[in-house]
């Protein structure tokens, strides 16, 4: 049995760090595994502009100091993008990938696409300089289940969406069924995938046991039991196409426990050990440096982050709180509990 593990310092392909306050208080927990974090750009008014990221990575960057963590900023995809502006953003280096959210699909989403039809334009430079784009794979009509949206996007949009940009990279985000893992490994040599820990470790039941348990909703929502298996089978083979977004998602508590409570997961504090732990009850330690660390970085044309992270086995211990300024604070992911793996060092 191995009791400890030393990997390439590892990238987390999907990360929301929020700003102000929030930002200080989360981004340190993001800085300290990670070498790279891909932001998201569902700020309040979103990022959609070259100067609007600079202006936010240079705050990302004072709030994790001298951690070495290098922010990886993605621009925020409306109805009115212009393609020569993110063309230019993606060859200065400003953007490294495009974000699209359906309108009203998750949180701060109001802004995103209200129809592809709309986008056509930008997807075509996209597809043309290489450009990577981010799709949260849910469709929003009401009419759909919420437990069915995630299919009915590969199916209604992302399905057509390849046939008509065979060239353009994507990345289906926090996948969380067995029809997505399908459609990825089918379209693995266009298509990536991340996987959230909270997916691997949580199905639908959880959120109501004993109770509705608002700090285990999330978008898109846990599923059942089957589509967990089938994440935590794609995580663990070691293929190329998978790899690891935490969408660490924080959310002042009073905003989780509410009427109409946010949807969002904060995993910062222990993602890497939870995948870790994860790893480890499928008996395969040997595969998470790939998933961590060398799949993403592929993915986005990348070298893999020097340096290394090693993990022991003895518990890590979730803390119950994070303050966040102002007299708030986020409870992570499991708060309280404990997971099986600890980072050592890196």
């Amino acid at each position: 049995m191995t009791d400890t593990l030393t990997i390439r310092r590892p990238d987390d392909w999907h990360v929301h760090l929020r700003d102000g306050d929030m930002l200080k208080a989360v981004a340190p927990y993001t800085a300290r595994v990670f070498g790279r974090g891909l932001i998201m750009p569902n700020l309040a008014p979103p990022v959609t502009t070259r100067k609007a990221a600079r202006a936010y990575r240079d705050r990302i960057v004072a709030a994790t100091g001298d951690s070495g963590f290098t922010p990886l900023m993605s621009c925020y995809l409306t109805d009115d993008a212009k393609a020569g502006d993110i063309a230019e953003g993606f060859k200065d280096g400003t953007f490294a990938a495009v974000k699209l959210y359906p309108a009203g699909a998750t949180t701060n989403s109001t802004d995103g696409v209200t129809d592809i039809s709309n986008v056509t334009g930008v997807l075509e430079r996209m597809q043309q300089i290489g450009m990577p784009l981010l799709v949260h794979g849910e469709v929003t009509n009401p009419a759909v289940d919420i437990f069915d949206r995630e299919a009915a996007f590969i199916e209604r949009v992302l399905d057509p969406l390849l046939g008509d940009f065979p060239g353009l990279k994507v990345v289906f985000e926090h996948v969380t069924t067995s029809e997505a893992v399908a459609y990825v490994r089918d379209k693995a040599s266009q298509v990536g995938a991340t996987i959230t820990a909270h997916h691997l470790l949580i199905n639908r039941s959880d959120i109501f046991r004993g109770g509705i348990r608002p700090h285990l909703y999330c978008l898109p929502v846990a599923k059942r039991e089957k589509h967990r298996l089938a994440l935590r089978q794609a995580a663990t083979s070691g293929e190329a196409c998978f790899f690891l977004g935490t969408d660490t998602a924080p959310h002042a508590v009073s905003a989780k426990e509410a009427a109409c409570g946010c949807a969002g997961i904060f995993t910062a504090p222990t993602a890497l050990e939870l995948y870790a732990t994860v790893f480890d009850e499928e008996g395969a330690l040997d595969k998470l440096e790939a998933f961590a660390s060398l799949n993403g970085a592929a993915f986005y044309g990348l070298e893999p982050n020097p340096g290394s992270v090693t993990l022991s086995r003895s518990e890590a211990v979730v803390p119950e709180t994070v303050a966040a300024g102002d007299g708030e604070s986020v409870s992570p992911f499991m708060a309280g509990e404990s997971c099986g793996w600890t980072v050592a060092s890196g």
